[in-house]
């Protein structure tokens, strides 16, 4: 222990921020088990270590008293005046008992608890960085891949992506580059652990936030976002600058804002709409591209019924009914919806309580038009027109435009 590992330390403080009072006090109670350790001795010994010059020394440590009961630790206040005429009963003695070969011992020790320090040190420093980025977006590498989960590198740590965190169809191989969303983060024995994910809703919402400077400047503000990932993603944007148009800002010049989003989601579709604070407009908007004639709403129980044109029910509801699933969800409404002639006509026709039930959980009725029609003819939400004559002769019914 001299000054070059002084100069050493101090090196470690600056590249890897950690505190030198922390470190410095973490080698001397090292030391001090060190000296128990390898003399067999349970005395009262502390060690100091001189900031400038680095040098160690092992000091006694007695207390003085009338009568002597553990010559360890306590020491005659006869033999305290020997050692010097002011000292008094209650008082402490200290004097020095560094072993000849300590500085072997304590090179050793030190090394083991400064290497050891570090470690937990830059462990917790991660720890506080990914902790307090909790949400956001990260672009690193395929480092390795283990059981069909992800090991990614991000530079100073490993991120964790595994399978149910990423749509379905996504592949990669090392050293492919990826973004991913931050979703948790923990401790472990083994240091902290990033968990990442690109099927949650706030992937594509950073996306966006990537792509589009009116949300990164707070200009247009995402209100919500419903998404099956892989496979559909709806977001309603706001402003209240009259100038800006919101969904032409996210969409862009020619739609190569969006569609980098897109490519970057292996081509999930994305619905942009407008939120109103009017449930009856918003309701309107998010099961866009479906024309809507009437929306109906009972806020106490907050749902609606939206009634829509015979030929658009099946684009309404959507592919398997994800259409107005995920509308529901957007807004946060109960939706049910039904064709004008079932609205206006004598409602005979009735879904089948099977497949209602499927989406109970999802807060969306079905009443009216046989949705197997819509799974056997696999019309899509996105579809802003039908092949009218196919759908009379699956039908069998009359199709007015």
């Amino acid at each position: 222990m001299n000054k070059e590992f002084i100069n050493a330390i101090d090196d470690l403080v600056k590249e890897k921020g950690i505190s030198k009072d922390v470190l410095i006090e973490a080698i001397e109670s090292a030391l001090v088990s060190a000296y128990k350790k390898n003399y067999g001795t349970s005395q009262n010994v502390r060690v100091n270590i001189d900031r400038e010059e680095g040098d160690v020394d092992v000091l006694m440590r007695r207390d003085v008293v009338e009568e002597v009961e553990d010559e360890f630790t306590e020491i005659s206040l006869q033999e305290a005046l020997e050692i010097d005429p002011r000292y008094q009963v209650g008082d402490v003695v200290e004097y020095q008992v560094t072993p000849k070969d300590f500085g072997r011992i304590a090179a050793q020790t030190a090394k083991q608890v400064v290497v050891q320090r570090i470690r937990e040190a830059e462990r917790g420093m991660i720890f506080d960085n990914y902790i307090s980025r909790q949400g956001d977006l990260i672009t690193g590498v395929v480092q390795r891949i283990s059981n069909d989960t992800i090991f990614v590198n991000m530079g100073n740590t490993e991120g964790i992506l595994v399978s149910g965190e990423r749509a379905t169809g996504e592949r990669y191989r090392v050293n492919d580059r990826i973004k991913a969303y931050i979703m948790d983060v923990r401790k472990s024995t083994k240091g902290p652990q990033i968990f990442l994910s690109r099927t949650h809703p706030g992937f594509v919402e950073k996306l966006f936030e990537l792509e589009v400077p009116e949300i990164e400047d707070g200009t247009v503000v995402i209100k919500s976002i419903a998404r099956e990932a892989g496979s559909r993603t709806k977001i309603a944007v706001y402003t209240e600058d009259e100038n800006v148009d919101p969904v032409g800002a996210c969409v862009g010049t020619g739609g190569c804002r969006v569609k980098n989003i897109v490519d970057e989601l292996f081509g999930e579709k994305i619905d942009i709409t407008t939120w109103d604070d009017d449930p009856r407009i918003l309701i309107k908007n998010v099961l866009s591209p479906a024309k809507v004639e009437e929306v109906l709403v009972d806020e106490d129980e907050k749902s609606a019924t939206v009634v829509v044109p015979d030929y658009q029910l099946s684009l309404a509801i959507g592919k398997s009914g994800q259409n107005v699933r995920l509308a529901a969800r957007l807004c946060g409404w109960k939706i049910d919806i039904k064709s004008h002639t079932q609205y206006f006509g004598d409602g005979s026709e009735e879904i089948s309580g099977d497949f209602q039930e499927d989406y109970e959980d999802d807060g969306i009725e079905y009443v009216g038009e046989d949705v197997e029609y819509a799974e056997d003819k696999n019309i899509d939400s996105d579809q802003n027109e039908m092949d009218t004559d196919a759908a009379d002769e699956d039908r069998g019914d009359e199709i007015e435009k």
